[in-house]
């Protein structure tokens, strides 16, 4: 039986060496075509995403996998047993740019399904620190335990925004109630480990209402929220789940406890009830 939480840090140890080898060199931001996830695949993409399957190859490790540079390969013997959905890079942009937060996001699940994710990695990868969850037995942070705040005013909290999007005014109005009632909002270029923060603590709340994020960004760093004790859903409140493919995208709300989501809640709700 594959112990899917040693082969994910084992995948992830190599992609951290084999990212930096190749950050802010001139290579790094080559382009090799679109990915599955419909962004140009960039050498230190392609590097990451090369070092987890030959890793998997060398733990003998069978999955789908589902990755947002090359889309759905089958692994090993017996690939039908489990999934595994990745984003080898989570932050090309600031990777390329020299901007010091990117991550690596791995997740096991038994079915294609966001809501089947049993096992999970995000690896913050500039500051060698890794979360993990297993369903049913909590989140870690460099495998000690985590949990998020207790903050429950909102003139008190982080709360990250994803604006990365051409159609940023839209998000705008979505938000304004939102806006003027939080004075510390955040957006920092790589979603996983966004979520990531929103379960250690670090942050309170994190927003991405665009419906463009892949399933592939967030599909490890969901279920490490969860188990520190978090909140995720849909904007509607919904359970967030989807098919695990590449090309699927979600809008979420994730907060740190339940004070804060609610209000969250409620000022998004103003905004439609005006509307």
């Amino acid at each position: 039986m594959v112990d899917w939480l040693k082969v994910l840090e084992a995948c992830s140890k190599r992609m951290r060496e084999e990212i930096l080898d190749v950050y802010q060199t001139p290579e790094a931001g080559r382009g090799f075509g679109v990915g599955a996830g419909g962004d140009v695949k960039k050498k230190i993409d392609l590097v990451a995403e090369r070092a987890l399957i030959e890793t998997l190859g060398e733990h003998k490790a069978s999955c789908t996998l589902i990755s947002e540079e090359s889309g759905t390969k089958r692994v090993g013997a017996e690939p039908s047993k489990f999934t595994l959905t990745a984003d080898p890079l989570d932050g090309t942009t600031n990777a390329l740019r020299g901007l010091p937060f990117m991550a690596t996001s791995l997740a096991v699940s038994r079915r294609p399904y966001l809501k089947d994710v049993e096992v999970a990695l995000v690896t913050d990868l500039l500051h060698n620190v890794i979360y993990t969850a297993q369903r049913c037995h909590g989140a870690y942070k460099n495998k000690k335990e985590i949990k998020p705040s207790r903050i429950s005013s909102l003139e008190e909290a982080v709360i990250g925004v994803d604006f990365n999007t051409f159609k940023a005014g839209e998000i705008v109005n979505q938000m304004i109630r939102v806006f003027e009632q939080t004075k510390h909002l955040r957006h920092l270029g790589a979603n996983a480990l966004e979520i990531c923060y929103v379960a250690d603590g670090t942050t309170d709340a994190f927003i991405d209402l665009r419906g463009k994020l892949r399933l592939t960004d967030m599909a490890a760093a969901q279920l490490i929220l969860r188990e520190a004790g978090g909140i995720i859903t849909t904007p509607e409140r919904k359970d967030l789940d989807a098919p695990l493919n590449a090309a699927q995208r979600v809008s979420f709300i994730a907060a740190a406890n339940k004070t804060i989501y609610e209000k969250i809640q409620k000022l998004l709700g103003e905004i439609d009830s005006v509307c």
